[in-house]
C-alpha cells in the first residue's frame, strides 16, 4: 500500500518507494528504507518536502539494524596447514554466491546473515597466513568469473586491508562489501553480461546499471549504508569519468577508492569469454599507470605490496626451463618469493614437487617472466587439486 506523507511525518523503519516533492532538481537517490533519525536528517537537508512510502514494507522502529558479524582472532599458521581449509572456503563462496543470485533472480531477500557469516570466515582464514586465499584466487575455473570475481574481491579487500593495519570490523566490512559489489549483474540480460566480444554503446548504458541493480537490492536487505556506499561507488574515478554518479576526488571515500582498485586487477587478470587473462604483474603495471588520474596512487602503491610483485599462486617460468607457483613472497626481495616447481617447458611434461626458496645463499635460479597455464596448454587446476590442496 503506497501512502504520500510530509518528510516531517516520516518515521524510521518506512520504506520510501520515490520522492514526490522537493525544492530543488537535485539528484537524490530515491528508493530504500530509512534506517535511523541522521537519514531523515539528510532528507530534510537535501529539500525533500514529501515522499511516497509503501507502508507494507513497513518495519518496526525499534528493530535494531543488523549487525557485520566480527572475525575472531586467529593465531598465525603455515600456508600448508591453512591451505586444504582455504580451498573449503572458496567452494563455500561460490556456492554461497550462487544462492544470492538465484534468490534476487526470484525477486526474495537475501538473508544478510549468510554472507556475512561467510566474510567471516574468510577473515579468519587471511589472519591465520594469508597466502592461502590468496592462492586459491588464482585457481580459476572455466565459465565461473561471475561466481569467482565478486569472491575474489572481497580476498583482495580481506588481505589488503589487513596488510594495511585497519581494524577487524573494517577489514570485515570490506571483505563483505567485495563479496557483495557485483550482485546487481543477475539483472543485466545474458546476451550482454556473457557476450563474447566488445560491448556497443547501447549495451554498454545497459551494462553500466548494474550497480544501481544492486544498490537497490541491498536497501531492501537493511544492509549498513557505508557498504552500500562502497559497493556504489566500486567503478568510480578520481577523474570523475567513473559511474554511476560520476563522483570524483573528494567525493569518494577511502573504502570506494579501495574496492576499485581490487576489482580493477581482479577483472584484468581474470580470463574471460573475450578475453585472456593477463599476468599479475601486467595489471599492477596498468593500475600504476592510471594513477593518481583514476585511482588513488597511495593506495595502489600499497595494493602492490599487500600482493606482490608475484602474488602468491602465481605461475612463473624460471630460468632453467621450468615451471613454478610462488608459495610465498619474500619480505625483502620481492623478486626471490618460494615456490614449488612442477612442470618441465623442455619435456612438456609434470614433475614432482619441489620446493624451493630463491632467496637461500645457495640458490642459483632466478624468474623469468609472470605466465599463465593456457600460455603452455597445461590443466593446472587439476594438479593444484590434486597435487596441492586436497579439498
Amino acid at each position: 500500500m503506497l501512502k504520500l506523507f510530509d518528510i516531517d511525518k516520516l518515521e524510521v523503519g518506512m520504506f520510501v518507494e520515490s520522492i514526490a516533492k522537493q525544492v530543488d532538481s537535485m539528484k537524490i537517490k530515491s528508493r530504500g528504507r530509512i534506517t535511523s533519525q541522521k537519514v531523515i536528517d539528510q532528507l530534510k537537508k537535501q529539500g525533500i518536502k514529501q515522499v511516497v512510502v509503501d507502508l507494507s514494507k513497513r518495519l518496526e522502529s525499534d528493530k535494531p539494524e543488523p549487525e557485520v558479524l566480527k572475525p575472531k582472532k586467529d593465531k598465525s599458521i603455515s600456508f600448508d596447514a591453512e591451505i586444504n581449509t582455504a580451498a573449503k572456503i572458496y567452494e563455500t563462496g561460490k556456492r554461497v554466491q550462487k544462492d544470492m543470485f538465484e534468490q534476487v533472480a526470484k525477486n526474495l531477500t537475501i538473508d544478510l546473515s549468510v554472507p556475512s557469516e561467510f566474510t567471516t570466515s574468510l577473515v579468519s582464514s587471511i589472519h591465520r597466513n594469508p597466502d592461502a586465499l590468496m592462492c586459491m584466487s588464482k585457481i580459476r575455473e572455466k565459465d565461473s568469473y561471475l561466481l569467482e570475481h565478486s569472491l575474489n574481491v572481497a580476498i583482495l579487500l580481506a588481505n589488503f586491508s589487513h596488510q594495511l593495519g585497519l581494524e577487524d570490523h573494517q577489514v570485515q566490512e570490506l571483505a563483505l562489501s567485495g563479496f557483495l559489489h557485483d550482485i546487481g549483474k543477475i539483472n543485466i540480460p545474458d546476451k550482454i553480461l556473457h557476450k563474447p566480444g566488445r560491448l556497443t554503446d547501447e549495451e554498454m548504458v545497459i551494462m553500466r546499471k548494474h550497480v544501481q541493480f544492486g544498490t537497490d537490492v541491498l536497501l531492501d536487505m537493511e544492509i549498513p549504508s557505508s557498504i552500500i556506499r562502497t559497493i556504489g561507488e566500486h567503478h568510480e574515478r578520481l577523474d570523475g569519468l567513473g559511474y554511476p554518479e560520476q563522483r570524483k576526488g573528494a567525493e569518494i571515500s577511502t573504502f570506494g577508492r579501495m574496492i576499485a582498485i581490487a576489482d580493477t586487477y581482479d577483472a584484468i587478470t581474470a580470463t574471460r569469454c573475450y578475453k585472456a587473462g593477463m599476468p599479475s604483474k601486467k595489471a599492477l603495471q596498468i593500475l600504476l599507470k592510471d594513477s593518481p588520474v583514476k585511482y588513488d596512487k597511495e593506495l595502489v602503491l600499497q595494493f602492490v605490496k599487500s600482493v606482490g610483485i608475484y602474488p602468491v599462486g602465481t605461475l612463473v617460468k624460471l630460468d632453467n626451463e621450468k615451471l613454478a607457483m610462488v608459495m610465498q613472497q619474500h619480505q625483502v626481495e620481492s623478486n626471490k618469493p618460494k615456490i614449488k616447481v612442477f612442470y618441465s617447458v623442455k619435456g612438456s611434461h609434470y614433475l614432482a614437487p619441489l620446493d624451493v626458496d630463491l632467496a637461500a645463499p645457495t640458490c642459483r635460479l632466478n624468474i623469468v617472466e609472470a605466465v599463465t597455464a593456457s600460455d603452455y596448454k597445461i590443466d593446472f587446476n587439476k594438479y593444484f587439486k590434486e597435487s596441492i590442496a586436497i579439498t
